[in-house]
Formats: structure tokens, C-alpha cells, sequence
């Protein structure tokens, strides 16, 4: 009889359902931060040394970051995420308020005429548009769960927008880039969790049919001021960069060189020449160039397949997260990492005009590399209440 107990314990046991820990997404965060430290060093050393005598000062900085950001990445992760709902409304509050004291008063600093950055006097904290997404994601989330059963409806999807509107105004009054990646967070959060699709195939061919108006007409658009003399610029660049050359068209043309020369395989890790000194802030939204220029073609594919496993990984936890809130929260970071990553590289390609979009975990950026942990390891809680039996 002991013995049958005994078997039927340990066959209970076995059958006890597991939790579930994304060891997979783990894995490729931790490497695209230590790839991203390389290539931060890399891209910057010669730059580094030049301004401010010491080639390891931006590899320091963004070290210190990151690290920061892996306890910020394990301390969430080990909290229940149906906790983050209850912060929704606070973050949205705070995020709301944060963007106010930014645009509109002194502890909002200016930095290449655009007030992104929340600090004191000269000394500058962090920027305020990456402290709104994580904001955003949490109400978005929080907003879908609460209209689960009216979420097909058109009020309902344009009243979720509405309530976020004003805070993605707020930052794109001084954030064009930030504001895009907000705006198409929205987007495929609400895309992916309503049932009628028809509306937003209808939204994103409105969405391509302006901005194929605004690349064929964009003379008459100068004429009539619609759009803002940067933002324009801009367009004018993307279209011709050559004209531009010595103007806004040679960050691009330097990134396109970079592009070019590094062939298939590249030129070896640290040979890049285009850093030196001829692509502006190359470990900023440009590191992409000189990936492919130092690791060619194939150092630069390899890149995007790990963000496609990245997002492959959080396809599976949003697919198989306990409840509807915990997927919507998966399904905006992805969203927010998936986005980015496509901006940039659009952007280094000259595929869309420059909008000055960095690459997640990779370019360099304090605040961005810890508020992405602060996703990451909310994504990790969630995979985290998976249960599984064997």
C-alpha cells in the first residue's frame, strides 16, 4: 500500500503543472546588450577620444546603464505583472505630467533645439518619450482588458485612442520619431486584439496614399507651409541626399557609404573608417551602418534574426499568457521593439526620411537601454505565470 502511494504521489507530482520561465528571451536580450556594448565601444572610441580624451567613455556610460538596467530587468520580472494593472492610471498620470514639465518649463532641457530630456539645470536625467511608452503599453493593456467585450467596436477602439492622444500630442510636439512609435503601438495593439481587421487595412493604405502624395507633391507642399521647414527638409533629403550633401544629406550619404563598403562579410570588427569622424554620432542612430560595414552583410542579417527570434518569443508568451491582460502587455512591447527596429533600419537605408530612431539594446542611450529592461522584464513575469504540464 506505501508503495502505492508513494507511485501515485510522484505520478501526481509529475503531472503537477510547471512554471514556465522564456529562458529563450532571456538568452537573446543578454546577447544583444553585450553585442551592443561592442559595438558602442567599436563605433565610438575614436570619437570618445577625440572630444573628451578617453575612448572607453561612452562603453562606461552605457556599461553603467545597462547593468542598471538588468537589475531593473530581474527586479519586474519577479513581480506578478496583474500588479502592473493597477499602476495604469498612475503611470499614465505621471507620464502625462512628465511630458507638461518637459515641454513647458525649465526642467525640460533643450538639446539640438528639442526639448526631450527631463532634468536640472544643465544636468539631464533622462528622456522623457522612453518613460511614456512603458506608460502607454501598461494603459493600453489595462484599456483593452477593461473593453474585452466591446473591442470590436469602432467607438470603443476610437475612445482607447482618444484617451491616448493627448499624450502621444504631447510628445510629438518635440519628438517626431517617439510619436510615430507610440502612434503604431496603438495601432497594432488594438490591430491585434480586435477581431475585424478590414478597418486598419483601410487606415494603413489612407496612411501609404499620403505619403505617397507628400513624396510627389512635395513642391506644392512647400509652397503651402503645411508641413514644418525641418520636417520637409527632410523629405527633400530622403528624396535626393546628393543634393543635400553638405547639409542634412550627409549623415545619410556617409551611412550609405558605410553600407556599401562593408560587402559581405565586412571589414573586420573595429575597422570601419566611415566612424572616423564621418558619420555624425555613430553610435547613436547610425550604428547600424557600421554593423554592416564592419561585419557585412551577413553581421547585419544575423542582427535582424535575433530580433526576429526576440519577437518570435514574445508571439509564444502573448499566445499563451493566462489572461487577456498579460498578452495586450506582451503584445505592445513587441510592438514597441518590433517598430523600432524597422524605423531604424528604414531610416539607415534611406528607406523613409531620417526620424532619428535608435536600435534597441544596440545604440547607444542610457534611458532607452533601461527603460527596454524595465519591458523586458515585464515580458519575462508574464512568461513567468505560464503553467505547463509535463
Amino acid at each position: 500500500m506505501r508503495m502505492g502511494n508513494k507511485s501515485e504521489e510522484s505520478r501526481k507530482k509529475r503531472n503537477k503543472p510547471q512554471r514556465y520561465y522564456d529562458y529563450g528571451l532571456l538568452a537573446v536580450i543578454i546577447f544583444l546588450c553585450c553585442f551592443g556594448l561592442i559595438m558602442v565601444y567599436s563605433s565610438s572610441s575614436y570619437a570618445a577620444q577625440i572630444k573628451t580624451g578617453d575612448s572607453l567613455f561612452y562603453l562606461k556610460k552605457q556599461g553603467f546603464a545597462l547593468i542598471l538596467g538588468i537589475i531593473c530587468m530581474f527586479l519586474v520580472s519577479k513581480i506578478d505583472y496583474h500588479k502592473f494593472a493597477k499602476l495604469a492610471v498612475l503611470a499614465y498620470i505621471l507620464a502625462f505630467v512628465l511630458m507638461i514639465l518637459v515641454n513647458f518649463t525649465p526642467l525640460g532641457i533643450e538639446y539640438n533645439g528639442k526639448k526631450r530630456w527631463f532634468g536640472f539645470g544643465s544636468t539631464s536625467l533622462f528622456q522623457a518619450a522612453e518613460a511614456v511608452k512603458v506608460a502607454l503599453i501598461l494603459s493600453l493593456a489595462s484599456l483593452v482588458n477593461k473593453f474585452s467585450k466591446k473591442i470590436d467596436m469602432w467607438k470603443v477602439q476610437l475612445l482607447i485612442f482618444a484617451i491616448q492622444a493627448p499624450l502621444i500630442y504631447l510628445v510629438l510636439d518635440n519628438n517626431l520619431s517617439s510619436g510615430i512609435i507610440l502612434f503604431g503601438i496603438v495601432f497594432l495593439v488594438l490591430f491585434v486584439a480586435s477581431r475585424k481587421k478590414a478597418r486598419f487595412i483601410i487606415a494603413v493604405a489612407a496612411v501609404a496614399a499620403a505619403a505617397v502624395f507628400i513624396t510627389v507633391f512635395s513642391d506644392k507642399i512647400i509652397e503651402l507651409h503645411i508641413l514644418k521647414e525641418y520636417q520637409l527638409e527632410r523629405i527633400l533629403v530622403w528624396k535626393n541626399p546628393t543634393a543635400y550633401a553638405l547639409e542634412g544629406g550627409h549623415q545619410v550619404l556617409q551611412g550609405l557609404y558605410a553600407i556599401g563598403s562593408g560587402g559581405l562579410f565586412g571589414k573586420g570588427l573595429g575597422e570601419s573608417m566611415q566612424k572616423l569622424g564621418f558619420v555624425p554620432e555613430a553610435q547613436n542612430d547610425m550604428i547600424f551602418s557600421i554593423i554592416c560595414e564592419e561585419l557585412g552583410l551577413f553581421g547585419a542579417i544575423c542582427v535582424i534574426l535575433l530580433f526576429l527570434f526576440m519577437i518570435w518569443r514574445f508571439v509564444v508568451i502573448a499566445n499563451n499568457a493566462p489572461d487577456l491582460f498579460g498578452a495586450m502587455l506582451v503584445v505592445g512591447i513587441m510592438s514597441h521593439i518590433a517598430l523600432q527596429v524597422i524605423l531604424n533600419i528604414a531610416v539607415v537605408t534611406n528607406t523613409i526620411p531620417n526620424t532619428g530612431i535608435t536600435l534597441p539594446f544596440i545604440s547607444y542611450g542610457g534611458t532607452s537601454v533601461v527603460f527596454l529592461m524595465m519591458e523586458m522584464g515585464a515580458a519575462l513575469s508574464v512568461s513567468n505565470s505560464i503553467k505547463y504540464e509535463r
